[in-house]
């Protein structure tokens, strides 16, 4: 088995993988490599299975080192690190490769792989994220907007009298009360912002029919009524860990054969 980790601010997104798929995953607190239980997170989500390497993405620094640390005390196998140098499946097009997040990267050798290019990554999470794979395979950059619970969060925080509301569908379009208008405002308003930009992206990759797979917490609800979304997958980003993580096999394996 293959160990997938995805190190976000919040929670690390574990993943087992075979060499086909992903067949177990779940969520910890990120905190956790810092309170001294990660070991103990670690057995319990593996169970007994021999896990023979692992590969990580991370978008916090600090907790790097440490995730390495448990595998290879547990396991004895080093941690591939997800990054522009060790990135497989996708090339890159963008001035300095080593700001992207490797979260993106991920995003970007997944859908590549899965649905060809030129495609578009929509990962809704704190900030909303679109990345851009071109015709040639090289991940060419993206956008990034204010999050959906971001922006709600923002609106209660700053203003005395709007309450923080729990983001669901709704029908109106007229409000009848000030959740329901935030409600629309945040629901349908947010559709259309992820529309337009879909469809500047569509007009300046060419492509009428763009592939367009979203995943994060809310892309469920947001694909819903935006049949521009082609696929909802929620395990995107682990999926790109093991599309990395067997280019990285084959590499080895060839490496072996005699000449």
């Amino acid at each position: 088995m293959i160990l997938l980790l995805d190190i976000g601010n919040t929670n690390t997104h574990l993943g087992l993988a075979n060499a086909r798929r992903i067949v177990r995953h779940e969520d910890i607190p990120t905190r956790r490599w810092y309170e001294g239980a990660a070991d103990k997170a670690l057995a319990w989500f593996t169970r007994s299975r021999l896990v023979e390497g692992a590969i990580l993405c991370s978008v916090v620094p600090q907790a790097t080192p440490r995730v390495r640390a448990a595998v290879k005390a547990r396991w004895g196998v080093d941690s591939l690190v997800l990054g522009p140098k060790t990135l497989r499946g996708v090339g890159i097009d963008y001035p300095k490769p080593e700001t992207i997040g490797p979260d993106r990267l991920a995003n970007a050798a997944a859908v590549a792989h899965h649905f060809g290019t030129p495609a578009v990554v929509v990962d809704f999470g704190t900030a909303v994220t679109f990345d851009v794979v071109n015709a040639a395979g090289n991940y060419a950059g993206g956008i990034i907007a204010p999050g959906l619970a971001a922006m709600t969060d923002y609106l209660h925080e700053k203003t005395a009298l709007l309450p923080r509301i729990k983001i669901r569908e709704i029908k109106e379009i007229v409000g009848k009360s000030t959740e329901q208008a935030m409600l629309i405002g945040a629901v349908h308003g947010y559709r259309g912002l992820i529309r337009e930009l879909l469809l500047a992206l569509s007009l300046e990759l060419k492509e009428h029919r763009l592939p367009v797979v979203a995943t994060g917490g809310y892309a469920r609800l947001m694909a819903a009524k935006l049949p521009e979304i082609m696929v909802v997958d929620p395990l995107l980003t682990l999926e790109g860990l093991r599309v990395v993580w067997n280019a990285h096999r084959v590499e080895r394996e060839m490496a072996r054969q005699p000449i």
